[in-house]
């Protein structure tokens, strides 16, 4: 009895053994990559922010719509602002030359009637001094008309003084009073949103009538022609990516595809939250419709190798050891690695048969 079981656990273990899975190395081409998560950006998207507190007055635009640049997006309200620029207006209506006409034609109107004093007490200063020399008069005659003369000389001259520095103040003041105006036209024309670039609104975050900040962020917009990938890429694998690498990927929308891509910038600052690296791709095998945000995986492919002798990574133990078929372990130096497949570099060749652990 004690040898038919003897028997029978033999027969079953040498079944078990039998079905064992089993391969041999093959020699083919190896593409090592660097695995990264991303999502899909539209490119140049950017959040429209208010840029000024206030309300939101119109909304022009609608989520989908395609824009162009310098298209209406908003229009923001502030009574404060309009106070300012109805000032502004104002004050650049008071100050201007027009306004002040008549203020330079009294100062020139002052200087004539100085010059015509002038032009009198000269006369008069010569008159008297030609009788003085003729021994007609006093001497305190002849020095009172002389400075009658010099007062209206001093007179005179402080007159087109004053007449200039007041044409100089009313141009400087209108001059001024322009700027403020187009200074306060300039923030009212911020409370009128635009589009920078042609694209398409994703979103819009805020209704009529509510009240914003400045960093209040109201829409959502990009191109939906182009699209940007944008890869995090561990700090332990960043120095292994270069530029123009080719990048496939995969997305949870397209089961079963695989697309393809190119790194064209690699940022060259570290993100110390998460350390890693934000790595930029742009499609060159995409998928037929994608949107913003949409979530992928990708692996970059860093090396490639021919004509290499690979094993399953899953018959790999302990990354140095495999099993041959007679239950021999034998200890292997490996090289490059992929998902599914390892290079082997010495310890079996391909005439050997392995068994998965």
């Amino acid at each position: 009895m004690y040898k038919y079981f003897i028997l029978f656990l033999s027969i079953i273990l040498v079944g078990c053994k039998d079905k064992r899975e089993k391969t041999s190395p093959v020699v083919k081409t190896i593409t090592e990559s660097v695995y990264a998560s991303g999502s899909v950006k539209s490119n140049q998207q950017y959040q429209i922010l208010a840029g000024v507190n206030g309300k939101i007055e119109k909304i022009f635009v609608a989520e989908g719509e395609e824009v162009e640049a310098g298209t209406k997006l908003f229009l923001m309200s502030n009574e404060i602002q309009q106070y300012s620029e109805n000032n502004a207006k104002l004050n650049a209506e008071n100050a201007s030359l027009a306004a002040n006409q008549s203020r330079l034609v009294e100062a020139e109107q002052q200087v004539n009637w100085q010059f015509n004093k002038l032009k009198l007490d000269s006369s008069l200063y010569q008159r008297q001094l030609a009788l003085y020399k003729q021994q007609v008069g006093t001497q305190v005659e002849l020095e009172q008309k002389e400075l009658n003369y010099q007062n209206a000389k001093t007179a005179y001259l402080s007159a087109k003084v004053r007449r200039d520095e007041l044409a100089k103040l009313i141009k400087l003041q209108a001059k001024q009073s322009v700027n403020n105006l187009k200074i306060t036209q300039k923030q009212a024309s911020d409370y009128e949103l635009k589009s920078l670039f042609k694209g398409t609104i994703y979103q819009i975050n805020k209704k009529v009538g509510e009240v914003v900040t400045a960093q209040t962020p109201l829409a959502l917009i990009g191109d939906s022609r182009l699209f940007t990938l944008e890869m995090q890429v561990d700090e332990n694998d960043i120095f292994k990516i270069g530029l123009n690498q080719e990048v496939l990927i995969t997305m949870d929308s397209y089961k079963g595809d695989v697309f393809k891509a190119r790194v064209y910038r690699i940022s060259p600052i570290m993100n110390d939250k998460n350390k890693t690296f934000l790595v930029e791709a742009n499609f060159t095998v995409g998928p037929p419709k994608v949107y913003p945000n949409i979530t992928f995986e990708a692996n970059i492919l860093v090396k490639r190798k021919e004509n290499t002798l690979l094993i399953p990574r899953n018959y790999l133990q302990n990354d140095s050891l495999v099993t041959k078929e007679n239950g021999e372990q034998v200890s292997v130096q490996t090289g490059l690695k992929d998902l599914q497949m390892v290079e082997i570099l010495n310890g079996i060749d391909a005439s050997d048969v392995i068994v998965k652990p």
